[in-house]
């Protein structure tokens, strides 16, 4: 990989009319401002569709697509909604917050009025992507009208017959509910069809797009409920484990994320073909992917179903180097960044030494008491993608404010930005990934924005007040896109003439 440069921004984060980042001509005015900004990588979140606590970690199906990201304008041109439709919903009261409440009232019953004014049955390009998605898209349909005619209520609580995908009972659920599915298959066709035109026009301005894919799929979602034999689940096709992280020295009882296990003696009987689909359907959407958790692959933290903390979890072997190698005979474009974060041992290291994916370093993780970290830039080899920080972390300003004495003095010698302002140091910050041996740096755009923790994405282990940050229009200002480009410049990460 040449020396190169990108800005990590969520779609959900673009500016736009309609409460959410979506699709629209903003999001094509970012990828000109990317090219103007020398940045040769757009980074963004998972794209599926959210459930409770608006997690993109946490999806309905690891396939499908978020419909809130849908453009409107499109519809609009086209008939299918009017401007004063789209302008007489509550979108909510700001414009550098997604209300999430607010766009599921809003966004799903102006999608229904669309719906109903597009003729499917006429568009020879529907019917084709219908065909082309089939694998993952009926599946996907018919799990999301059932779960709607169900008041919601997760696949576990389903009705037996349902629950178990009895033929009689799909059968009956497929003809009940054809117009539904009818509606879930409308969404993907237009999400699938918006996103793969931003980008071709973002690959033919020479910027590519770095996905994001969390290792594990929902419980309550279309993947679980399709296949559960993937899965380590019992007879009655509840969960026998369950994913988290055991104790350490930031969380006394762990994280139980709650997501189903892999059968891995399963995938390897069948010749991993559902990770074969599932990575090969990535580089179809992006050009790049992030593998969330990349040491699941590994070792991954078992806890008992049930268990209310990760603490009595046990470790177990997960698929190592022979997953990745039939992935790579069998995905010839396959390129990955592993994420490979947090306690890593002799195993993890090892595995991704063979595997030849770059590693993530996150700057803010490089100043401790240790004064030792093998965060810090000094430390590195070409091999690896640095950020200032991710979308768990807190702003690069946001930290500096809750630096202690010790760490602040060690950031500020290090950076050499001492008796400097605040916003000179995160500039500093940047310099310094920037400046690094790192083939790639990803910078947040909140720090290029030099924005605190009032723009911060996510804090983990927390509900309610995650993934809502958006910028503003005009935010983004020519003389920061030039400030940009200049230090990009001045690193080789671009080459011009």
């Amino acid at each position: 990989m040449m020396r190169a440069s990108g800005v990590l921004l969520p779609i959900s984060s673009i500016p736009s009319n309609y409460g959410i980042g979506c699709f629209s001509k903003e999001a094509y005015m970012f990828v000109d401002q990317l090219v103007a900004g020398g940045q040769k990588y757009w980074q963004i979140l998972p794209l599926g569709p959210t459930g409770y606590g608006d997690s993109p970690y946490q999806s309905f199906s690891t396939f499908a697509g978020n419909p809130y990201f849908i453009d409107l304008e499109e519809f609009i041109q086209l008939g299918l909604l009017s401007a004063e439709e789209c302008q007489q919903c509550d979108w909510g009261g700001s414009e550098s917050y997604v209300d999430y409440e607010k766009m599921y009232q809003s966004r799903f019953p102006l999608l229904r009025k669309a719906f109903s004014r597009f003729d499917c049955e006429k568009e020879e390009d529907f019917a084709e992507f219908v065909k082309e998605q089939s694998f993952w898209l009926e599946d996907y349909c018919l799990y999301m009208a059932i779960k709607n005619d169900l008041n919601g209520i997760g696949w576990n609580e389903w009705p037996a017959e349902l629950k178990n995908r009895e033929p009689d009972a799909m059968a009956d659920a497929k003809e009940r509910l054809a117009e539904e599915i009818q509606f879930y298959r409308f969404q993907q066709y237009w999400f699938y069809h918006q996103w793969s035109r931003l980008k071709k026009y973002a690959n033919d301005r020479g910027v590519e797009i770095i996905g994001d894919l969390p290792i594990y799929v929902a419980f309550d979602g279309a993947d679980a409920w399709a296949n559960p034999s993937l899965f380590q689940f019992d007879e009655e096709n509840q969960p026998v484990a369950v994913a988290g992280c055991p104790p350490d020295a930031f969380s006394a009882t762990g994280q139980l994320w709650g997501n189903p296990l892999y059968d891995w003696e399963y995938h390897k009987k069948t010749g991993y073909v559902w990770w074969i689909q599932r990575m090969s359907h990535c580089m179809k959407l992006y050009d790049k992917v992030r593998i969330d958790h990349f040491r699941g692959f590994d070792e991954y933290w078992a806890i008992p179903y049930g268990d209310e903390t990760a603490e009595n979890g046990a470790w177990e072997k997960g698929p190592g180097l022979e997953l990745f190698t039939i992935l790579e005979s069998r995905i010839p474009n396959l390129d990955v960044i592993a994420e490979d974060l947090g306690f890593l041992t002799d195993s993890v290291l090892k595995l991704l030494a063979d595997s030849g994916f770059p590693g993530m370093k996150v700057l803010q993780f490089a100043f401790d008491w240790s004064e030792n970290s093998t965060y810090l830039t000094h430390k590195y080899d070409k091999n690896c993608v640095v950020y200032t920080g991710t979308h768990d972390n807190e702003t690069s300003k946001g930290w500096y404010e809750k630096l202690d004495d010790h760490d602040a003095c060690f950031v500020r010698e290090y950076t050499n930005c001492q008796g400097k302002n605040l916003d000179d140091c995160v500039w500093d910050f940047i310099r310094l990934a920037m400046s690094s041996v790192a083939d790639l740096a990803v910078i947040p755009l909140q720090d290029y924005l030099c924005l605190g923790n009032e723009a911060r994405m996510n804090t983990p282990s927390t509900l309610g007040d995650n993934w809502k940050w958006r910028l503003t229009k005009n935010q983004l200002t020519d003389e920061t896109l030039k400030r940009m480009r200049a230090m990009t410049k001045l690193y080789g990460r671009i080459q011009e003439c």
